[in-house]
């Protein structure tokens, strides 16, 4: 039986349902499976190290010789931003010192001239040092060639393929440059009030780790902060949950509108087969052995379509890993099995919420209706499967998932979407009946006419086709117009250079290096550790417990309103207020739990610092000028060690910003223009991944018209017969079907064009806070997708209708 309904091709749009929704489900779970086994092959290599322990200060030297007394193994390194030029070139490196014993778990791997790469333990040797590919292609430099740092010269002795303990931080925004860590004095790098970050290396034994671990957490040594290689794969596994939910969006959409497939297809089914069943009962069958013969038949179904829907799952997460090769670590291993089971047990629960009900119905068919045609109402058992079958399904979501949230979450919105789009989809379909209730006998009357006596099918195939293109246009068009509303917002001539740890007493002969790009203007910047607030201590997060870490924040000092801010709460400093007063970012005060009129208890570089809380600021961060969460007035930050920072405009390729950077050997300069250009290509490359990922929505709501079409297709046999035999040509007919799909098409474009143009004015106005200008072109190119996706998805269903013989049609029915 399963042979001869293939033959007639009654299980093809239910298995490809099934295989498009476990495909969708398991392409996620390949993808980020692939990415979690290199986490965790990885994970012992985080931190080089069982346990970092790193401070803004240089570290004592009794936490080196403690660990050592407890047989542990100890290296050091210090971090900081500073300047690489070679000739008249120059860029902002991530410079690393390190010692002899560096890295004391993983290895660090270079990449020789000849493109070999080797495993190397131990630091650079004294006088030279080890770059990233970024900074020998910025400065065209290669291994033996000499590299200018600060006020050094080194020979390049390797480019770094994989360091162990890489990670962002406010002091690594550059490519990576590695010296020796006798060397770095001779950079003059270092010098007062330059951000670095220095830290403990510690490995040994699981216990004497543990102990010493305890050791400094107990000792309460401000500024200091621990680390172990567990919490560090446990910060990338919280990034990678959120990737993970992000990615499962499109696979949860994609596995909910199969399912509506499944459904449309089955009922179609069903309605074809209870005759069959109503004769096999007649030849003797009980309902037990009817109902036994089609659980057997769809189990076929469901294993086949479970097992192409993995393996093409599987084939979707190497060509997405291959298109995003280039942000996505080298060599991952390959994913564990849980996604190939997760998506075979798609399959199976799919035909049990959406399946097993149409067959429970079949298997109390009645002899007689071969000879009555009466529809039996729906058993209580039937309804039982639907509501049991259903609620599995939805759980299988929420697992694959992996948030609960998101998938409550996509489901009522799945659900809102398709009643507002059903409601305009019921309204745009009365207009298009007045429009056609003169010119019946027209192509267009008929296509109305036919839309509206299948109104309910229309309705779910329009909406189901503007869910998949509204995801789709969100992701294209509308992207497209908000960047190019983001690049509207930023003048051509906008700042482009960063720069900062100037000292004080360069600031003047700096100031006037910088008079050929406008004169901008020098901002204090003060570096501090907030203590307490309220005379409570401070932690990340607004905690006012003893656990987590001290924060750390820029502050800068100002007595009018700096351009890029806006005063939400309280009011700006009044001119020449004595007492001491900060002004703190809305986003900062959030994170930091600090209110309007709280008292703040600042370590300036070992100075005390006590300010009230007199205003929130939001800021503009697109204005590119110096912005600073917390500012004081010019009261409190008197006799405040600082140094100072400025922004200019400059041409690419200016020999004078390198020139200032050789000059001033510890001032770090960033080219920002390069470093949004490197953003923006990872946005895209990203960007195109989710919508390689929402391809697979749009393919379901493609499936669901379909579905519909196929679902109606006897019933259009006969129509089409009854109308052929009234006079009307094939020919006419077959403009009406191509009218029909049209509008449908048209009508889920206009539907998703309308979603996507909502939620664009959602995203600019509450998210990025952009002008939004309502383009043209998401209308456009939403008509034309959904009329092209409405044509190709749906004349395959209407095709046969017209290639029946209305005669052999009309006996028939």
């Amino acid at each position: 039986m399963a042979l001869r309904d293939w033959r007639a091709g009654e299980l093809r749009l239910l298995l490809a349902a099934l295989v498009l929704s476990v495909a969708a489900i398991s392409v996620v779970g390949f993808f980020t499976g692939k990415l979690r086994a290199g986490m965790l092959r990885d994970s012992a290599h985080l931190l080089a190290a069982d346990v970092a322990v790193s401070s803004d200060l240089p570290l004592a030297p009794r936490w080196q010789a403690d660990a050592r007394r407890r047989g542990l193994q100890t290296a050091l390194t210090s971090a900081m931003a500073g300047m690489a030029s070679s000739g008249a070139m120059a860029t902002l490196v991530s410079l690393k010192a390190v010692d002899d014993a560096y890295p004391l778990r993983g290895a660090v791997q270079l990449r020789q001239a000849d493109g070999t790469v080797s495993s190397v333990h131990g630091g650079p040797e004294r006088g030279t040092v080890w770059i990233d590919a970024a900074v020998a292609a910025r400065l065209d430099v290669a291994v033996g060639r000499t590299l200018h740092i600060g006020a050094a010269d080194f020979t390049v002795a390797g480019v770094i393929d994989t360091e162990p303990d890489r990670q962002s931080s406010p002091v690594s925004v550059a490519p990576r440059a590695m010296i020796a860590a006798a060397d770095l004095a001779a950079t003059g790098v270092i010098q007062p009030g330059v951000r670095a970050r220095y830290t403990l290396l510690v490995a040994g034994s699981a216990d004497a780790v543990a102990a010493f671990e305890r050791h400094v957490k107990d000792a309460g040594d401000q500024g200091l902060s621990v680390k172990t290689a567990q919490e560090a794969a446990r910060g990338l596994a919280d990034i990678l949950d959120k990737v993970k939910s992000f990615m499962s969006l499109a696979g949860v959409l994609a596995a909910i509108l199969a399912a509506v497939a499944i459904a449309m297809a089955m009922r179609r089914y069903q309605a074809r087969h209870l005759d069959a069943c109503a004769m096999l009962r007649c030849l003797g069958m009980r309902e037990g052995q009817v109902l036994a013969l089609h659980v057997l038949e769809f189990a076929l179904v469901g294993a086949v379509g479970g097992l192409l829907g993995v393996v093409l799952g599987y084939a979707g997460h190497l060509a997405l890993a291959h298109w995003l090769g280039g942000l996505l670590p080298p060599d991952l291993p390959a994913p564990d099995w849980q996604p190939a089971v997760q998506g075979f047990l798609a399959a199976q629960l799919a035909l049990a919420g959406f399946a097993l009900p149409a067959l429970l119905q079949m298997k109390g068919v009645p002899h007689v209706r071969l000879l009555r045609r009466e529809a039996t109402a729906p058993r209580g058992a039937t309804v039982a499967a639907f509501v049991l079958g259903g609620a599995a399904f939805t759980g299988l979501l929420l697992w694959t998932a992996g948030d609960a949230m998101l998938g409550i979450g996509a489901a009522v919105g799945v659900l809102a979407a398709g009643g507002v789009f059903a409601a305009a989809a019921w309204l745009m379909l009365a207009v298009l009946g007045k429009t056609g209730a003169g010119s019946a006998a027209t192509a267009w009357g008929l296509a109305t006419s036919s839309l509206r006596r299948h109104g309910a099918a229309t309705v779910a195939q329009a909406v189901s086709l503007a869910i998949g293109l509204m995801a789709l246009l969100l992701l294209t068009v509308v992207r497209g117009e908000l960047h190019a509303a983001w690049r509207a917002s930023v003048p051509a001539d906008a700042a482009n250079q960063f720069v900062f740890n100037i000292q004080p007493d360069q600031a003047h002969a700096v100031a006037q290096r910088l008079q050929a790009y406008g004169v901008p203007r020098l901002h204090a910047s003060i570096r501090a550790r907030l203590l307490e607030i309220n005379g409570k201590p401070a932690r990340e997060g607004g905690s006012d417990s003893s656990g987590g870490s001290v924060p750390e924040v820029d502050m800068s000092t100002s007595a009018d309103l700096p351009a890029a801010s806006t005063v939400v709460q309280g009011q700006w400093f009044a001119p020449g207020s004595q007492a001491p007063q900060v002004s703190v970012d809305q986003i900062a005060a959030q994170r930091l739990n600090v209110k309007l009129g709280d008292t703040l208890a600042f370590d300036v570089g070992g100075l005390p610092l006590q300010a009230q809380v007199t205003s929130l600021r939001k800021i503009n961060w697109r204005q590119r000028t110096p912005s600073f969460e917390f500012v004081l007035n010019p009261a409190a930050a008197e006799d405040l060690p600082a140094t100072y920072a400025a922004v200019f405009h400059a041409e690419e390729g200016d020999r004078a910003v390198g020139a200032l950077a050789r000059d001033f050997p510890n001032i770090s300069v960033i080219d920002v223009s390069y470093l949004i250009r490197q953003m923006q290509r990872a946005l895209e490359q990203a960007t195109t991944a989710v919508e390689f990922l929402f391809v697979f929505t749009l393919a379901a709501g493609v499936l669901v018209l379909y579905a519909a079409l196929a679902g109606s297709q006897d019933a259009r046999m006969g129509q089409a017969a009854l109308l052929r035999a009234l006079g009307a040509t094939r020919g006419k007919l077959s403009r009406a079907q191509t009218i029909e799909l049209a509008l449908t098409g048209a009508l889920a474009g206009l539907l998703a064009a309308l979603g996507a143009s909502l939620g664009g004015w959602a995203l600019a106005h509450w998210v990025f806070d952009l002008t939004w200008g309502w383009p043209p072109m998401v209308w456009l190119v939403g008509v034309a997708a959904g009329v092209a996706c409405a044509l190709a998805g749906g004349w395959p269903g209407l095709r046969h209708v017209l290639n029946q013989p209305p005669l052999h049609t009309l006996r028939q029915t």
